[in-house]
């Protein structure tokens, strides 16, 4: 348990910092998050998902596995979400955001500094591929899904082409085959601008919490926090046998897994206006309670 103290001091601790600075912003000089949403989901999470996938250093076939791997885990837990949601009758816009806390976790500025700690730079490598595999299906099947709570599925589908995330993902591919760089000047003006991106999410988080009024949805709070922290890392175990992980990427792909809910779906929800109090909460409960869960989980896996 001692072992797990520097964890929290260098990787949670920080993002409650952060995110202490846009609370203050909020409350003394009554700064909206909007504009910061517009600037991380426009510019800086574009950017990001470039430099991540133009500076990917796996084979082929880690590649392929922790993609596939990412992608099953994901996109069962939304499946999963969206099934036990309309059992319970949850209301559309509250099912969208308990979908979209449940899918994406903070495998980023969390998972990557766990993973190096935990089990050094080997995991690291497929922790990387596994953030930007969630990026990707954050800015597509994730901005899909936070649409439909504002519009129908043809107007939806259209505007994933709308979003610059989805051209940096196409861009970033096509430099990665032609084995294309890019001059040195852009090339600076992109790593500033991606390097830029999870300090702003912290801060947006801290914006997001000042705006954030409980409004007693303990049901659907509840639900998203035993699906994000328990359900998720129970779910990658089984389809890390299926994808045949092994070793450093096993725990990677199960720790990323098991991280809270990622703070870039305040970004959807401001910018879809799905529940963005409710998804402020979620963010901060399970981050809150993840050193709970993801104890365990790292004694189990060999930390």
């Amino acid at each position: 348990m001692n072992a797990l103290l520097p964890i929290f001091a260098n990787n949670i601790l920080p993002i409650f910092l952060a995110a202490a600075g846009g609370f203050l912003l909020s409350k003394f000089l009554n700064v909206s998050p909007r504009p910061i949403s517009q600037v991380a989901f426009y510019l800086f999470s574009p950017c990001l998902i470039f430099n991540l996938i133009t500076g990917s250093q796996l084979g082929n076939d880690a590649i392929l596995r922790m993609v596939g791997f990412a992608v099953a885990v994901i996109l069962t837990l939304g499946g999963l979400a969206w099934l036990i949601g309309k059992t319970l009758q949850l209301e559309r816009h509250l099912l969208i955001a308990v979908i979209i806390t449940t899918m994406f976790s903070n495998a980023g500025n969390y998972g990557l500094s766990l993973n190096l700690f935990a089990f050094g730079e080997g995991a690291l490598a497929h922790a990387s591929l596994y953030f930007v595999t969630m990026s990707v299906l954050v800015y597509t099947v994730g901005v899909f899904v936070s649409s439909l709570g504002s519009s129908g599925i043809k107007k939806s589908l259209l505007g994933l082409f709308r979003v610059p995330a989805v051209y940096a993902l196409f861009l970033a591919l096509l430099f990665n085959a032609l084995e294309w760089d890019l001059p040195l000047p852009l090339d600076r003006s992109v790593t500033l601008l991606g390097n830029a991106a999870i300090p702003t999410l912290m801060v947006l988080l801290g914006l997001q919490l000042g705006h954030a009024q409980w409004q007693g949805q303990v049901k659907a709070l509840g639900l998203a926090n035993l699906l994000r922290l328990v359900v998720s890392p129970g779910i990658a175990l089984l389809f890390s046998f299926i994808f045949k992980l092994t070793g450093s990427a096993l725990q990677a792909g199960v720790v990323e897994s098991a991280m809270p809910t990622a703070v870039v779906v305040t970004v959807l929800a401001t910018e879809f206006d799905i529940e963005p109090s409710f998804v402020t909460t979620v963010v901060f409960t399970s981050t809150l309670f993840s050193p709970i869960t993801v104890t365990p989980l790292l004694a189990y896996l060999g930390a």
